[in-house]
């Protein structure tokens, strides 16, 4: 039986955009299934004690400037620690994800594009035809994402909804993957915990 990751993340997040490669690797190799997750981490911050980043001290921004630097470094994934358009209307993305789920497609693919966008290619999001190229990189097809794409109306309840399961599952930071018995792995950083256990499971399944 197929085990699925439900990933809560923000398209904003650096950190989810350095895990997701990873996780599809290993979603791949173990064979389970993902569910990307866009959730309003303002409101999970509100509710369990985080700080958004702007209203963080500047010693913690200049460490998670450190961090990103690192991390680049050791995974050899090119990324802008300043990108043009990291506050652009997500709204447009986020109905594409949406719609690469209601369609069977690889969503944590075309997110992981959708990251190259923001943070290789220094690209606006909320631009139609940069959509339609990370749509293209991921191998989606475009027509059937616009085709099966929710309203604004109903992305913004998805979104809702979203937020209320990351807040029952424990859930207070991005990226955060969760597996069916509810154990959380909490950063990029943690992806191969995250492979680790998948191991377990399968072997406990024999």
């Amino acid at each position: 039986m197929s085990i699925n990751i439900d990933t809560y993340f923000a398209l904003n997040s650096p950190w989810a955009y350095l895990g997701n490669a990873r996780l599809e690797e290993i979603a791949a190799r173990r064979g389970c299934s993902v569910t990307m997750k866009p959730t309003k981490f303002a409101e999970v911050f509100s509710q369990t004690g985080g700080v958004p980043l702007a209203k963080r001290s500047p010693a913690r921004k200049a460490y998670r400037m450190m961090e990103l630097k690192r991390w680049r470094d050791q995974l050899n994934i090119p990324i802008l620690l300043e990108p043009k358009h990291p506050l652009t209307d997500h709204m447009p993305a986020i109905r594409l994800i949406f719609a690469s789920n209601n369609a069977g497609m690889n969503s944590v693919r075309f997110y992981t594009e959708l990251g190259r966008a923001m943070w290789e290619r220094d690209e606006d999001i909320a631009d139609a035809g940069v959509l339609a190229a990370a749509a293209e990189r991921a191998g989606l097809d475009v027509a059937v994402l616009d085709s099966t794409a929710p309203s604004m109306e109903d992305v913004a309840t998805r979104l809702e909804r979203n937020t209320a399961d990351a807040l029952a599952a424990g859930v207070f930071g991005a990226p955060s993957y969760v597996l069916p018995d509810g154990e959380i792995f909490w950063g990029q950083d943690r992806v191969e915990f995250l492979d680790r256990a998948l191991e377990k499971l399968a072997i406990a399944a024999g």
